[in-house]
């Protein structure tokens, strides 16, 4: 069935131009006018509060000539006022219009600028259309404007549905409109003088009393740590994007200072526990302070009791927070506001610590976080493996909740080679990876902060459970196919190897659990034709049934994903492999203007010379823009 004008389409964001501070954003067309597109609008938490807003002149057309990003919170638009021109060839009267995103804030200054010799006199018009509608239902292509109420006075309006509003403020405006619902106007009167200018300004201000999240107050320190100019001026432009976006994504829960990275815009500006300590560990190289951070708020969150509902478990940790429950009416999917359903996100929390631990997280700070550590390795031990064959493993026990658990958490992301669906429980094979790096981790740090530990949590005991882990994942995951030998994705719940080449195997570089000669026939692998883009690495091998470029997890390329391939051959010594890996993520940089989206197409840089976009990929989003330090770490070792 083709779909329909009535068919809800989740909106295509590759256009569209995002200025943002989270948990605030503005999503606009390269006009900088919301509207025309269904993810436009201002968006504050899980709420678009204004759904359009545009500019007009009284006397003139206004023509966009160019839009400029000044980091991620501000963009200028430059237009043509050519009805207010003279008759010469060269335009003499333009219009900047300058967009500024902080936390619960929007403000735009309309600047016009003359260079007639006479005086003009003309009106600006802002047109504001509220609209209140949820950020799940904007992405499932139902948004529906809410109902509002709404005040006014001569220079400011103030716009409310249920808990959120918002104000605008536009000092030296005639403010009406809004009634039943419709368009908010505010009209300035200028007057431009020969050679001269007439600025105006405006602001929104933001509430929603129900934020789980805010941003954060102070720069991120780590924006600074880099080094100067590095020999690679793509990367050198890469940084810049990337951590003043990593910046701009840096949230805290209400009441706490500690901060994280929210996942990405539009749709994730909130804690996952997963993507957050992805983030956090890949930046770790220039400094462990968001680290540290992150792992307190991870740890406080840190389940308790068992809940099939929530997914939670004693000691696991979370996998993503909101203000309220995440509905998904087409995937049959509804998440409660604190949802534990991640099999990997423990392991890597405790990866994490280690990690941050060497890497100069203050020791006072670790020592704070044993309690937590232990904790995380009991679930690891006693919980993780659901069906006691001594693999860490996943199901949806609700029947509402993820299907698949892992990163790669779409419905159809573990496949056979033939295409057909593995049944769960699933045991990920680079879950395996983390847990053996985790529990060796895990001993050290006990064996440096913990005192005596006695039993599973002996250190001892701990690097036993991982060698027996090592032996039996040699045992029981590896497969050969006609694209070679190398571990199967997953275990389904007949305890089969789960065939399909994908890059799941890159996450096991470097944790250990394969040894040298595995490394190298896995690297040669996930560098080969099938598996390398030219614009980093696929989910999956086009030797796979499934395979389809812009497949969501079953062909395309994330950018985060072949980071963390990068990362592991850099630390399994395969230095050659890993600097092959780091220049397709530069030339995929390169080709998205520096500001990398979640994932892109497999389509191979023989066939494109940019890489093709996937037009719903989520950006900025944080551990894409993290990939950036794992190049700078790579290629200026």
């Amino acid at each position: 069935m083709s779909p329909t004008d009535d068919t809800p389409l989740q909106p295509l964001l590759d256009d569209a131009l995002i200025v943002l501070r989270a948990p605030t954003q503005v999503w606009s067309g390269r006009d900088g006018e919301l509207g025309a597109q269904p993810i436009d609008g201002v968006y504050h938490g899980d709420v678009r509060h204004v759904r359009s807003l545009r500019l007009s002149c009284r006397d003139s057309d206004v023509e966009w000539i160019s839009a400029a990003a000044h980091g991620p919170s501000r963009a200028v638009f430059g237009g043509l006022l050519r009805g207010l021109d003279d008759a010469t060839p060269d335009p003499k009267v333009r219009l900047l219009r300058e967009r500024a995103v902080m936390d619960g804030a929007v403000t735009e200054t309309w600047t016009v600028l003359s260079r007639l010799t006479e005086p003009f006199d003309t009106v600006l018009t802002l047109t504001l259309e509220p609209d209140f509608a949820s950020l799940h239902d904007v992405k499932a292509g139902t948004a529906a404007s809410q109902p509002t109420e709404m005040t006014t006075t001569d220079a400011a309006a103030t716009a409310r549905s249920e808990d959120q509003e918002f104000t605008l403020r536009a000092h030296g405006a005639t403010v009406a409109g809004g009634a039943s619902g419709g368009p908010l106007t505010a009209q300035w009167s200028v007057r431009v003088e020969p050679g001269g200018a007439a600025e105006i300004s405006f602001t929104l201000e933001l509430h929603d009393p129900t934020l789980v999240v805010h941003g954060a107050a102070e720069q991120w320190s780590g924006a600074g740590a880099r080094p100067g100019a590095t020999s690679h001026p793509r990367l050198d432009r890469w940084l810049d994007v990337a951590l003043g976006d990593l910046d701009a994504l840096r949230l805290t829960l209400a009441g706490d200072d500690d901060v994280f990275f929210a996942a990405g815009a539009p749709w994730f500006f909130t804690l996952f526990g997963r993507d957050s300590i992805w983030a956090a560990r890949l930046v770790l190289p220039l400094g462990a302070g968001v680290a540290a951070s992150t792992l307190r708020v991870l740890a406080a969150l840190q389940g308790d009791q068992h809940d099939p509902a929530t997914a939670q478990e004693p000691g696991k940790i979370l996998h993503e927070l909101r203000s309220s429950a995440l509905e998904l009416p087409n995937e049959g999917v509804v998440l409660p506001p604190r949802y534990y359903g991640s099999v990997d996100s423990t392991p890597l929390w405790v990866c994490l610590l280690a990690d941050a631990w060497r890497a100069g997280m203050p020791e006072p700070e670790v020592r704070e976080l044993m309690p937590a550590l232990r904790r995380a390795l009991h679930w690891i031990l006693d919980f993780g493996d659901s069906d006691g064959d001594g693999f860490l493993d996943y199901i949806d026990r609700s029947g509402r909740g993820l299907a698949n658990q892992g990163w790669k958490d779409s419905g159809d992301s573990i496949q056979w080679r033939d295409g057909r669906l593995a049944e769960g429980p699933i045991a990920l094979c680079e879950v395996q990876g983390y847990a053996y790096e985790a529990a060796l981790a895990g001993a050290d740090l006990l064996e440096a902060f913990g005192g005596a530990d006695e039993g599973a949590l002996d250190p001892p005991a701990l690097r036993e459970w991982a060698a027996a882990l090592r032996a039996r994942f040699r045992e029981a995951y590896w497969v050969n196919t006609p694209e070679g030998r190398y571990p199967g994705i997953a275990l389904d719940r007949h305890k089969r190897p789960v065939d399909t080449l994908t890059s799941n195997i890159g996450h096991l570089l470097g944790t250990g659990i394969l040894d040298p000669d595995e490394e190298r026939s896995v690297a040669e692998l996930l560098l080969g034709g099938s598996m390398s883009s030219g614009y980093g690495i696929r989910t999956m091998s086009t030797g796979a049934d499934g395979y389809w470029p812009l497949s969501y997890h079953g062909g395309s390329v994330w950018v985060h994903d072949t980071a963390i391939v990068a990362q592991g051959l850099h630390r399994a010594g395969l230095d050659d492999a890993a600097r092959v890996v780091a220049e397709g993520l530069l030339a995929a940089a390169e080709g998205f203007g520096y500001r990398v989206p979640e994932l892109h197409a497999g389509d191979p840089a023989t066939e494109t010379s940019v890489p093709t976009p996937y037009p719903a990929a989520c950006r900025p989003q944080a551990w894409s823009a993290a990939a950036a330090v794992v190049c700078l770490e790579i290629l200026e070792d």
